[in-house]
């Protein structure tokens, strides 16, 4: 059995042998010198070849009959012949050659490496041109080579890296397209898969791949990096990426196979070719982490760090790992290690770079640079939907598109929280990288492959860190991140955790920095929210409920920076304003034929079409603005649009200035010319930043004389043009100047356009305005009738278009005794009123009409419509109108009772005609007048209630109280319509009486039963407000007594917030308007005490306002007024002679101080309150200790003050007066020598008071320890008031009892005793105004005047007083001819009567200066508060001797002129209701008469 096994290999030996085919070519392919084979023979023979070899198999072909052919074929006259076809074909035989004898070649070392070259150096390279007519031999050829992988046997080649390094580099630059033939045919893609294959087998064959080879390899990758070198990522702006392809590289393709084909290979190489990189040039930069801790310098950049050679080079290697991030990143796990160790490197160029670099590829961000931002055009129409697909960016190449193949931090979750941790980092360089990353991060979910919530919450949240770094170049960087995020994004991923309104988030801190201190950051995120609101407008409109919770509060935070009282802010503002939020331009005009954007964007320009109408769309977006804007941003947004018109004025006067100057040739009086036109350049330069630019701007544009200019300027300022004109106007005017030589004057020339021009309150929205105030169309109609309101009372000429149309609306809208009227119909009758103020004579006077107007008197709801209906009837002054009132004044008093119908209308109108009418009234004033006092304000027909409230909104008002309050004004109206002065005085008295007695019982007036406590509120208001309107009128205040002042100002510390804060407010519009005397200014400081922080802020800010208005008129205003509140506070209920009631009136004086002294002015007011105690008190000479003790108090207050400062005492040389009637001469020098010395301050004081200065440091190093080293805006946060301890129980002594009587209600008359013994009993006053001394909540800022706001109200109107006959009347108040009425500031030449007056109901046009480098919130406005004043202080120190307090403060004559760092910078939300300011610089005749009319429309 074993032969026969050992017999059957030998027979399957010779089947096979026998089945072996031989090769049967025989043919010579070489020759011997001299005897070539002619070529075309030699290529018939080597297709022949060919031919035959290709159809041999392998398995059965007889090795041993090819030896002699391949020999041949190895032979150099093949391999080296000229014929490119002979090496073509030679080739092709050879791959089948080695196919055929694989594995092994029978071939020479020597051979085999020519052939390769053959190979690599000519068929491979031929390949490019497929249009080459051996190219189908040349594609066997790598085909072969592919397949076969007979091209590892490259490897087996003597110094084969030169090969393998030229191949490599034929395939990459070949496919890139830089060897391709001319012909530019299109190599098959089958040649770049197969070439791809074969440089994947050769990586993953070979043993070993050499450094050359990898260094091309890489290079690949860098293909991506734009042309010109590395990307920065500061020049994305989308204009880079023009130049990149649209696709990925082919070169860059095949590169990426190879990697990703053999990644564990290819992850060893990589790892060793960046260790070379990396690690050396690292290992310079030490391993320190970088976080902040003790050393907070940030120059430590490593003097033995890196050569910039060295930094070059691991620049280029930082750039390929972005890259290989995108393309391959199986590649990277030996190098990402190599990266985080740079994090924490001492170098901080070392980190900059591995912070940028992580953040990018964490972000799928490659060499190429990051996407370009999307485009948020703000004057797109429609606007883009929520729902929308974001439209790729023009200019979007693959190269910039955010790709991340894998997780980085799932995949390397230790760098990926070392990258985290480097927001901390010390250096504000590497935050601010950190941030841009962290932004790029976010809006592109990591490179398209998503984050987890936890990891996205981490950006996000330091995303809003970094808008409150200390450091401006982070907080830059945190904006313009926000800036790389869609509309969408931004909406769904960072107002996730909160929109526009929620403190704490992103949106909310990148509002903060509207008010940053640095230009750059606050311009950049104003911006940035101006048009995230517009491109939103389509979905805040559409009422969609997350873009409503994300952006609808945008325009009030942009608004409200106007309280800033910036003069820089101011102009960015309006820029804002008119170029993102609500942008010239918008909507684009209709294209002729309807049009489609290629991206499909919605943003896309509309068709035209009959209902595109470009005017109702830009003003229902100037509408929905309005919408959005709260009560404090509204009125801002308000005082804008009323100070509009007076620009309009100066600016329409500087271009007839300009036109006299005629380029600095004027005719005529030159010098006048010259002079006029300086001074109204020098006016405007007062109301821009950095005034000597502006100056030279406009003379330059004067030098100009641009006539066509000249007329631009006129159609955009004018009332007459409809928003077209203006805008080609404005848009002509910028070209013109832009093209002028002076180009930069655009910068001062288009904002003072901006604030001039009529782009909010044009005639062509008007129409739409009304429309939307009827029919509240999209919820639009109460900004619809806000801004209507305000064209009627700032802008009437605009209504001249439509005024008959209103006047066709009031008829449509009559009411009758059985149909009430629509309540718009009262807005379109306060804009009639308004409007016939100025041009009585163009409203209609037919007998329809007037008997519509008699309707409204008659019938009208609210009672508000019967005031406006007589101011109209009223309005021509005329005969007729007489008739009318009579008319109406009888149908009134036919039915003239409480219980009548439609009284309180009845009431409102009769009060009006005792303004405008009292002749008509005259013979029914008793029974008006009886009716109104005996039947309504003595009576209570409301039952009082424990439970009452006590304050109630205007809007819950029960009729009762609305009727006392006509009755009220009606009782007042009667007394100001009076002609003659001596009646009036006469008549004055019983109503001084009555508002005097509202005032002492704290609004209460009857008898024998109790007045609901939100009556009393209202009555006492009102009785305050009417007191300071009678004031108003120069014979009322005559005989407004020094006591009834003093019980006035009390007022200013009710026990009702809501009563304060309207009572101030009031005061601070008619002292705006220069309508009351100066002494008034005195009761504002009784508002130490005011417990709502927000409120006293806003008050602070308008006092340091007003004192720098006066300061830089040249005006003693507000220093003279220590002298009055020295009186005042002597005659306080609250006086009293203990060391803690001294300390209240020291923080009185404090308060003064601290918003008034300046170390210039700082001797005069001492010597005000050096003065008091050089005369005897007028109201009560036998209390004039009282005055001796308050003026030592002052002046111990000043001293400290003085001290603490360090200011130089400067002794004010001239002489002061002080108000005769409040002060009174002594009756001998010795008396006076006797008051001189004595020294009227108790015991103790001293150091009380050094507590009370103190105190006001402390509050000031508590803020400063809130904001960063740098002081830029700390966040803002909810200042909690830490309670005061409770100091020893004061019992009220009998002495004191007399001198609080004044502000205690009266003890009732016998007849009181009838009312029901469950009346609520009556707070003592004083205790009222102790009650809060629980909290601390008033702050004394120190304050530098150099550091309090541009002053908002600069320029208001002087009041003159003129005789019959028209001459100015010298004012005559009580003060001494050494406190003269201050002198009229001058205005520029030919605007006298620039601005007129502000009605009620407007804003001051810069009410509020909250500074802008703290971020305190304003509370909302609190429920009624119990008190006026604020707390004590600490119980006194322990009794010490008796100091002898110096008279005069040390002069420190050797102590620097240097001023104490303001810190506490109060930033308040502006009260309720702020008034806007009239700009006007001087008071006309004309003028004063006009406010006297225009109070007939007030209240």
């Amino acid at each position: 059995m074993a032969r026969r096994r050992d017999e059957v290999p030998e027979e399957e030996d010779q089947e096979m042998e026998e089945e072996l085919v031989s090769l049967q070519f025989d043919e010579p392919l070489s020759w011997r010198a001299g005897k070539p084979i002619p070529t075309g023979e030699l290529l018939r023979r080597l297709e022949k070849l060919s031919k035959e070899l290709v159809d041999m198999d392998q398995e059965t072909v007889d090795k041993e009959s090819l030896t002699h052919v391949a020999k041949e074929l190895a032979s150099p006259n093949l391999l080296a012949h000229r014929e490119a076809g002979v090496k073509a074909f030679a080739a092709a035989c050879l791959v089948d050659i080695l196919k055929l004898c694989a594995p092994e070649a029978p071939f020479t070392p020597k051979q085999l490496k020519e052939i390769f070259t053959l190979f690599v150096k000519t068929i491979l390279p031929a390949l490019w041109d497929p249009s080459n007519a051996y190219n189908t031999q040349h594609k066997y050829v790598l085909t072969s080579l592919a397949e076969v992988k007979s091209i590892l046997l490259i490897n087996d080649v003597t110094n084969s890296e030169e090969l393998l390094l030229h191949l490599f580099s034929c395939f990459f630059d070949g496919i890139s397209g830089s060897s391709k033939a001319t012909s530019g045919e299109q190599v098959a893609k089958d040649v770049e898969f197969h070439m791809t294959d074969i440089l994947v087998t050769l990586v993953e064959e070979s043993p070993s791949l050499p450094p050359p080879v990898l260094d091309v390899i890489m290079a690949q990758f860098l293909r991506a990096v734009p042309p010109g070198g590395h990307r920065e990522k500061a020049d994305v702006n989308g204009k880079q990426t023009t130049l990149l392809p649209k696709e990925e590289p082919e070169a860059y393709v095949m590169a990426k196979t190879v990697c990703n084909s053999c990644p564990e290979k290819m992850a060893r190489y990589v790892g060793q070719y960046f260790s070379e990189v990396i690690m050396d040039v690292s290992g310079n930069g030490g391993h320190a982490n970088g976080h902040r801790d003790g050393d907070d310098s940030d120059d430590d950049d490593g003097t033995t760090g890196p050569s910039e050679s060295d930094f070059k080079e691991l620049r280029k290697a930082h750039q390929l790992l972005r890259e290989l991030w995108r393309a391959a990143p199986t590649v990277l796990p030996n190098v990402i290690p190599q990266v985080d160790a740079e994090l924490s490197a001492d170098n901080i160029q070392l980190r900059l770079l591995a912070t940028e670099t992580l953040g990018d590829m964490i972000s799928g961000i490659g060499a190429a640079g990051p996407p370009p931002s999307p485009e948020l055009d703000p004057a797109a129409y429609p606007p883009l939907k929520l729902s929308d697909e974001t439209p790729d960016h023009p200019t979007t190449s693959i190269l910039t598109t955010p790709i991340s193949p894998l997780s980085f931090a799932q995949t390397h979750p230790q760098a990926f929280h070392n990258f985290v941790g480097r927001k901390n980092d010390k250096s504000p360089l590497i935050r601010a990288v950190w941030t841009t990353a962290a932004g790029y991060i976010v809006s592109t979910s990591a490179g398209n492959i998503g984050l987890s919530r936890e990891d996205e919450l981490v950006f996000v949240n330091g995303l809003r860190d970094k808008l409150i770094d200390s450091d401006e170049k982070v907080r830059l960087a945190a904006v313009k991140a926000i800036e790389t995020f869609s509309f969408r994004d931004i909406v769904i991923k960072l107002a996730a955790v909160g929109g526009m309104n929620k403190e704490g988030s992103v949106l909310f801190t990148l509002a903060d920095r509207c008010r940053d201190k640095r230009p750059s950051v606050r311009v950049e995120a104003m911006a940035l929210l101006g048009k995230l609101w517009a491109v939103g407008s389509g979905e805040l409109a559409a009422g969609h409920e997350l873009v409503v919770s994300a952006l609808s509060g945008i325009p009030s935070r942009i608004f409200n920076t106007f309280y800033a009282n910036d003069l820089e802010l101011n102009v960015l503002l309006e820029r804002v304003e008119f170029e993102c939020l609500i942008p010239l331009s918008f909507p684009p005009p209709p294209k002729a034929k309807a049009s489609k954007s290629s991206n499909g964007n919605s943003q896309s320009q509309p068709a035209a079409d009959s209902a595109y109408d470009q005017d109702r769309i830009r003003a229902e977006r100037i509408l929905l603005l309005v919408k959005d804007l709260d009560s404090t941003a509204r009125k801002a947004f308000n005082a804008l649009q009323a100070r509009q018109p007076q620009f309009s004025k100066v600016l329409e006067n500087l271009v007839r200035q300009c036109d006299a100057f005629n380029g600095g040739n004027p005719e005529g009086n030159a010098d006048r010319v010259k002079q006029n036109l300086k001074m109204t350049i020098q006016y405007l330069a007062k109301f821009l930043p950095d005034p000597i630019k502006v100056e030279a701007d406009l003379h330059n544009f004067a030098n100009w004389h641009d006539r066509r200019c000249y007329q631009l300027i006129k159609f955009a300022v004018s009332a007459e043009s409809d928003f077209k004109t203006m805008h080609r106007a404005v848009k002509e005017f910028v070209k013109r100047v832009q093209g002028s030589p002076k180009p930069h004057m655009l910068e001062t020339l288009l904002p003072l356009l901006y604030r001039s021009a009529y782009i909010i309150l044009n005639k062509s929205h008007l129409s739409t305005y009304m429309d939307c105030s009827k029919s509240d169309k999209d919820g639009l109609g109460a900004a619809a009738q806000e801004i209507t309101t305000e064209i009627s009372q700032n802008n009437p000429d605009l209504f001249k278009s439509h005024v008959g149309q209103l006047c066709k609306d009031l008829l449509d809208g009559a009411p009758t005794a059985d149909k009430t009227n629509e309540a718009a119909m009262v807005e379109t009758l306060k804009a009639c009123s308004s409007y016939s103020k100025r041009y009585p004579k163009e409203l209609p006077d037919d007998r329809k009409f007037i008997q519509a107007l008699m309707s409204y008197a008659l019938y009208g709801e609210p009672a508000k419509a019967a005031k406006y209906a007589v101011n109209v009837m009223m309005a021509r002054k005329d005969d007729r109108s007489m008739v009318s009132a009579t008319d109406l004044l009888q149908r009134i008093m036919k039915s003239w009772g409480y219980d009548s119908p439609h009284f309180l209308t009845k009431l409102a109108a009769v009060s009006q005609l005792e303004l405008l009418a009292a002749k008509v009234t005259a013979d029914a004033n008793d029974q008006i007048i009886e009716t109104a006092v005996e039947d309504i304000l003595l009576k209570v027909r409301t039952e009082a209630k424990d439970s009452d409230a006590e304050w109630v909104a205007d809007s819950e008002l029960d009729e009762e109280i609305q009727i006392k309050c006509w009755a009220l004004k009606l009782v007042i109206n009667r007394l100001r319509g009076t002609q003659d002065l001596e009646e009036a005085k006469e008549l004055a008295k019983p109503v001084f009486k009555l508002l005097r007695n509202l005032l002492k019982q704290s609004g209460e007036l009857c008898k024998t039963q109790d007045t609901p406590k939100h009556h009393k509120a209202r009555l006492r208001l009102l009785a305050g407000q009417l007191f300071l309107k009678l004031c108003t009128s120069k014979h009322f205040e005559e005989i407004f007594s020094h006591a009834d002042f003093n019980q006035l100002a009390f007022l200013t510390q009710d026990p009702s917030a809501m009563v304060r804060r309207l009572f101030v407010e009031k005061l601070q519009k008619y002292l705006v308007q220069n309508k009351l005397r100066p002494r008034f200014y005195t009761m504002i400081f009784l508002t130490a005490f005011e417990p709502d922080a927000s409120f006293k802020n806003q008050i602070e800010t308008w006092i340091r306002s007003r004192a720098r208005f006066f300061r830089d008129a040249k005006q003693n205003v507000m220093e003279s007024t220590m002298g009055r509140l020295i009186s005042l506070l002597a005659h306080h209920p609250d006086y009293g002679t203990e060391v803690d009631d001294l300390i209240d009136h020291a923080r009185y004086i404090l308060y003064y101080v601290s918003n008034v002294a300046t170390e210039d002015n700082f001797g005069m007011i001492f010597k005000y309150a050096e003065r008091v105690k050089q005369t005897r008190d007028g109201i009560n000479p036998a209390e004039s200790e009282r005055l001796y003790v308050i003026s030592d108090l002052a002046q111990s207050v000043l001293r400290k003050w003085q001290e603490k400062k360090n200011w130089t005492f400067q002794a004010f040389a001239g002489k002061v007066g002080l108000p005769m009637g409040l002060y009174t001469a002594l009756p001998s020098h010795a008396v006076a020598q006797e008051i001189a010395e004595k020294q009227y301050l108790p015991e103790g004081i001293d150091e009380q008071l050094d507590e009370l200065l103190k105190s006001v440091d402390k509050k000031k190093k508590r803020r400063n320890a809130d904001e960063r080293a740098d002081g830029q805006p700390a966040q803002k946060k909810v200042r909690t008031a830490a309670p005061k301890t409770a100091v020893k129980a004061k019992t009220p002594k009998v002495a004191k009892a007399s001198s609080k009587r004044a502000a205690v209600k009266s003890t009732k008359t016998t007849s009181r005793s009838k009312k029901a013994a469950t009346s609520s009993p009556v707070t003592d006053s004083a205790e009222r105004r102790r009650s809060g001394r629980s909290k601390k909540n008033s702050s004394y800022i120190e304050r530098d005047s150099s550091e309090d706001d541009e002053d908002m109200l600069e320029g208001v109107a002087e009041w003159d007083y003129y005789d019959k006959e028209g001459n100015r009347v010298r004012d005559d108040d009580e003060d001494s001819s050494e406190l003269s009425e201050p002198d009229e500031e001058q205005a520029p030449a030919d605007e006298e009567d620039k601005a007129e007056t502000v009605e009620e109901g407007q804003e001051e046009s810069e009410l509020s200066d909250i500074e802008e480098d703290e971020e305190e919130p304003a509370p909302p406005p609190s429920p009624p508060k119990a008190n006026g004043r604020k707390g004590r202080t600490a119980a006194s120190s322990p009794v010490s001797k008796t100091k002898t307090l110096a008279s005069r403060p040390a002069v420190k004559a050797s102590a620097p002129k240097g001023k104490a760092p303001a810190t506490s910078r109060a930033k308040a939300k502006p009260a309720s209701k702020t008034r806007a300011t009239s700009t006007r610089s001087t008071r006309s005749r004309r003028a004063a008469t006009q406010d006297h009319d225009e109070d007939g429309d007030s209240e």
